[in-house]
């Protein structure tokens, strides 16, 4: 039997997730590996190239000024909000939520272990940059619980609206896949060039991969749980649903497997106390000024330097640089004059502001570890999408639970249109068909509507099919010396080492310039 090398990664796919994929891809050299941090080597400055000025204190911003400190330039960072670290932000108590039109302060208790990280949470292993700087910046990581087999699977049209713990899903439809398998290898469906051994083994691992009985039968598995003390009586195994209520499920194939996305596969790391640490820790290690509460008004390009007028305390400021490097949300530039060339302006105008949501709620105490959950996400058809479970302060007396994790433009809307008070409600109700009990333990709550966040309007920019091919090349390359930068500027929009990816494109490209 002949397999192409595409069908055999399907196979393995439906067999072992993404992970297996990706692996057996690179074996194959059908994928190429993840690119290693790139050594810099920027040339010394000089008189003609010293100065650098860089819009938005992002992360790609940060990691620019850091680079470029290092090489000997003089660096002045212009950020418009109140603080650095653009959508890395974690809010703990008394932090400004600034929402635009609703303002409000964070009113989680006083204590270090109670906070809620509002963009990015989650740090891949294979995500070399941003690891690369934690421990440049010396930022200490703990593992960070994405995937629990013990959260829940919630489908309010399906399972009796009753949520159903995520390895009982996992464990019987991994046997009926294994059933249908062993099955099409019994009648010789499948087993063409296969000798009789080759079938035997097979079927060894088919039965191993859904634990089959000797009949080749799937019948439940106490990989999915028991129904009795494990520890005190032999394991009673549940009852397994059936193959048809399991595909009639949109969840089913949808969200349970979303933690096998390579870059959600684990370990995952989180710094500890918060992913502003590695804000605080770039802060902590520039010597270049950061003026905030510094709104851009105009880049303007000459020969031989950029000038950006800012507007700081009511009053026109002007800075002029040899370069510029950008971190501005690119849909915020039709609105700051510049005169950069038209085809550019164009392509900024193609990019648009993606939607991202969520919730955080102080619960007073941590009752998801009574039910054997800590850390992990459990997924819901209900608006709230996802709860994620917090993987720090065990055993602890209470908790920063996210509440909602809402992406895509109808879902953000939905929420969006509610007052900050309303959306808590509707996420402790939809808590509630998970949890019962859920909205007693709730304290106080926070929304990150990130299209709405001053300064932002936006998360994880996206362009068109077509507006891609014709200018996503063009924005990665300089525009006489202004250059972009942040995830905006990346294949990965929405994630930390997508900007510092930018920031090292933007950084190579600079070098080559300057070093002429």
């Amino acid at each position: 039997m002949h397999l192409s090398r595409r069908h055999f990664l399907n196979m393995l796919a439906a067999a072992g997730g993404s992970s297996l994929v990706y692996n057996a891809s690179l074996a194959m050299d059908f994928m190429s590996k993840d690119a290693k941090l790139t050594s810099l080597n920027l040339p010394p400055a000089n008189d003609k190239n010293k100065s650098i000025v860089i819009l938005g204190a992002g992360i790609a911003g940060l990691a620019t000024a850091y680079e470029l400190e290092k090489a000997g330039y003089n660096c002045t960072i212009i950020e418009a909000s109140h603080r650095a670290g653009g959508r890395n932000l974690t809010l703990r108590h008394g932090d400004l939520v600034d929402e635009l039109g609703n303002p409000s302060i964070c009113n989680f208790d006083d204590n270090h272990e109670l906070y809620m990280n509002c963009g990015p949470a989650r740090l891949p292993g294979h995500h070399q940059r941003i690891l690369h700087y934690c421990k440049a910046l010396k930022v200490p990581l703990r593992i960070f619980a994405n995937s629990n087999r013990l959260a829940y699977l919630h489908d309010s049209k399906n399972f009796g609206g009753k949520p159903v713990r995520i390895g009982e899903h996992m464990a019987d439809g991994r046997g009926f896949v294994a059933e249908l398998a062993h099955k099409s290898l019994t009648t010789g469906q499948l087993d063409a060039g296969l000798t009789e051994e080759d079938i035997a083994k097979f079927k060894q691992f088919i039965a191993a991969f859904g634990d089959l009985k000797e009949s080749g039968l799937y019948e439940g598995t106490e990989r999915a749980g028991s129904t009795v003390d494990r520890m005190l009586f032999h394991a009673k195994p549940k009852a397994p649903k059936s193959l048809t209520e399991l595909i009639n499920s949109p969840l089913f194939s949808r969200l349970q497997f979303m933690s096998e996305a390579y870059d959600w596969g684990e370990p995952l790391m989180t710094p500890e106390g918060g992913m502003d640490k590695i804000v605080d820790g770039f802060m902590g290690a520039l010597k270049s000024p950061v003026i905030l509460n510094a709104q851009v008004k105009s880049i303007y390009q000459g020969d031989n330097e950029v000038e950006v007028s800012y507007v700081k305390d009511g009053k026109v400021v002007k800075h002029k640089a040899n370069y510029c490097f950008n971190n501005i949300p690119a849909h915020f530039m039709s609105g700051i004059y510049n005169n950069l060339s038209e085809n550019y302006r164009t392509a900024l105008g193609a990019l648009k502001r993606g939607k991202l949501f969520k919730i955080g709620f102080q619960m007073k105490e941590r009752f998801w570890e009574d039910e054997g959950i800590y850390g992990g996400i459990s997924y819901t058809d209900l608006p709230v999408t996802q709860i994620w479970y917090p993987s720090n302060d065990i055993f602890g007396e209470k908790g920063i639970m996210l509440g909602a994790y809402v992406w895509g433009n109808e879902q953000n809307e939905y929420f969006e249109r509610m007052t900050p008070k309303q959306r808590l409600i509707v996420a402790a109700e939809n808590g509630e068909k998970i949890h019962p009990g859920y909205a007693k333990y709730i304290e106080t709550g926070v929304s990150i509507p990130w299209s709405r966040m001053n300064h932002m309007m936006g998360c994880g920019s996206r362009m068109s099919e077509d507006d891609h091919k014709k200018y996503f090349s063009l924005l990665q390359q300089p525009d006489g010396r202004h250059f972009m930068i942040g995830d905006q500027i990346s294949y990965h929009p929405g994630w930390q080492e997508g900007a510092l990816a930018s920031a090292e494109n933007a950084l190579s490209i600079f070098s080559q310039q300057v070093g002429k």
